[in-house]
This record gives C-alpha cells, sequence and structure tokens, in this order.
C-alpha cells in the first residue's frame, strides 16, 4: 500500500504512521535499525527495491531523502509504503523541494526510531565529507558506492582522505567472496615457497580492483601490478607469483571464477558478481566500524597510488 501526501510536514507523516499502525497496515515491532537513503528524484527507486529486498533480513524504516529542484518553491511531498510495497521495513519517501532540496536532519530526525542505530547511505553523490554532512553527523554507519561516481578512482582516493570510522563503500563490500577465498587459499601454504609478486587485473572503471590490489599489497608487503581491462568487465584476475609456480584465480565472465594451483588440478569456484541488494544486506549486518577497510583506503591505497606515480616517473 502507498499513501501519498503531497505538500506536508513530517509531523503530519508521523501522525498517517501512527493512524496507519492503529488500522494494522504496519507492524510497530522488531525494527531493529532506521536507514536513511540521500538520493536524488528518478533515482530513489532502485535504491528502494534494494533496501526493501534487505530489510527481509533486516526489518527496518527506511526514510528516503529524494532531492528535487533547488530552484523550485520550498515544499514537502510524502509518500509512505507499507506492506507488499515495502518488504519487510516501513518505507518514507520525502522528496524536498527548494530550501528542502539539500540534505536536511531536521526532517530525517523527527521520522527516527526512538534508540535504534542509523544508517546513512548514498547510493549516488556522497557528500565532500559524509561523516560531517547533516545525516553522516548522526548515522553510526555511512555508505557510499564510489562504483557510481563520474570518476571512480578519484572517488575512491577521497574516501581515504577524508575517510573517518564508521564510513565504508560499496565497492569494498562486493569484493568479500574474492578475499574470502583469497584468504582460504593463501592460508593453505607454508612459508618453504614464499610470495615474490602479484598481479590484480580489472576494469579501468573498478574502484573493487583497486581496492583489492590495496589489500593484498598491504597484507603481503610485495611488488604488484595493477593490468587495466575495458570498462565494465569488473576484476578479472589474481596472480600471486611463487618460486615453484604461480596461484592464479580468474573470472572470465560474471559468475564462474577458476583457480589454478601448482601440483593441484583447476578447480571451478562460484563467484558471481554481488547483486546491490546483498552489498547492502551484509554492511547492515555490522555497526562497529570496519577496521579492515579503514586500513585499506587509507593506508593500503596511498601506498599503492605512491607505488604508481614511482613507476610512471
Amino acid at each position: 500500500m502507498i499513501v501519498e501526501l503531497p505538500d506536508t510536514t513530517t509531523s503530519k507523516i508521523t501522525k498517517e504512521i501512527v493512524k496507519l499502525r492503529e488500522q494494522g497496515g504496519v507492524v510497530a515491532l522488531g525494527r531493529v535499525l532506521t536507514l536513511v537513503v540521500i538520493t536524488r528524484s528518478g533515482k530513489e527507486e532502485e535504491a528502494i527495491e534494494a533496501a526493501n529486498l534487505a530489510s527481509r533480513e533486516h526489518p527496518c524504516r527506511i526514510i528516503v531523502l529524494a532531492a528535487g529542484s533547488a530552484h523550485a518553491e520550498t515544499r514537502l511531498d510524502g509518500e509512505i509504503r507499507v506492506g507488499g510495497d515495502a518488504g519487510a521495513s516501513e518505507v518514507i519517501v520525502l522528496h524536498g523541494y527548494g530550501e528542502l532540496a539539500a540534505e536536511n536532519e531536521s526532517l530525517v530526525s523527527a521520522l527516527l526510531l526512538p534508540d535504534a542505530p542509523i544508517v546513512a547511505w548514498w547510493p549516488h553523490g556522497a557528500p565532500s565529507k559524509p561523516s560531517e554532512s547533516p545525516v553522516g553527523r548522526i548515522a553510526h554507519r555511512r555508505i557510499t558506492d564510489s562504483a557510481n561516481a563520474l570518476d571512480p578512482r578519484k572517488a575512491l582516493k577521497h574516501i581515504g582522505e577524508t575517510y573517518a570510522a564508521g564510513d565504508t563503500d560499496l565497492a569494498w563490500t562486493r569484493l568479500t567472496n574474492w578475499r574470502i577465498q583469497l584468504a582460504a587459499t593463501l592460508d593453505s601454504y607454508d612459508g618453504s615457497d614464499p610470495i615474490t609478486g602479484l598481479q590484480v587485473e580489472g576494469a579501468s572503471d573498478s574502484p573493487s580492483t583497486l581496492l583489492l590490489a590495496s589489500w593484498l599489497h598491504k597484507a603481503l608487503n610485495v611488488p604488484i601490478q595493477v593490468r587495466e581491462d575495458p570498462s565494465g568487465t569488473g576484476i578479472r584476475t589474481v596472480v600471486i607469483e611463487r618460486s615453484k609456480g604461480s596461484v592464479v584465480l580468474t573470472r572470465p565472465g560474471t559468475i564462474d571464477a577458476f583457480l589454478t594451483q601448482p601440483g593441484q588440478p583447476d578447480q571451478q569456484i562460484s563467484l558471481p558478481r554481488r547483486s546491490l541488494q546483498d552489498c547492502l544486506a551484509e554492511e547492515l549486518r555490522r555497526l562497529d566500524p570496519d577496521e579492515v577497510f579503514g586500513e585499506v583506503v587509507t593506508l593500503g591505497l596511498q601506498e599503492l597510488f605512491a607505488k604508481e606515480k614511482a613507476d610512471q616517473s
């Protein structure tokens, strides 16, 4: 069910939610957090769909700030979605115009669940410093997506420069299965055949490629080479060089990967590209800072960029 409230206020929206709850249309119990989505009008539906699917694992209240034109007359149009239109959530969509088009803490604060953690998500166009933005200041976790930036590499570099505990980026979340597989592979080797070098191959527009390379380089501290593939192909190959033969994990398509190790038969591994809702659901599982991401996006990425600059000079 969708209830539209044109030219409204947060007070009227709150009263309407209470009314729906009294009528039995909204389940009041079991909400574990508030997810605030900050986006633009016309871009909100993909984010709402992903949040609805993620909410089946993490029941929450979803507040969507969909900014309209800043040059229009100041007004607020509201929308409440419950039942089949909201997954396991209550979805409140706020279309702000004029002075209300900017990210606005006062709009959000009146609609937050009491005593529940707050997660802020910018699916498109993150602020210059999320932790200091109006909503970011009150959020326990802050999620960005550098893959949607016009220049993903520049966006990732900026995230590293402005990082604060509680920040994360979905380019990192997309790496979870790669990291699990590579960590398991590395754990199976002893020190008798040391690692001598690394190669990471991926799309030129994939910030996940840079984060994976930074993670490996920081963890293993050996020479690394990053090779660029055409845009849109994602991560393709990781080569761990050893004196007795290289370990190669490659994904030629978008689902299956192949692991080649010296003295062992080749393995076919399921390594599909992760959906937006899967990545969002993973990030909603934890409300503590991701310390590994923090180290990779600051120290690891800085070291990788410094190496690239040295190689070019």
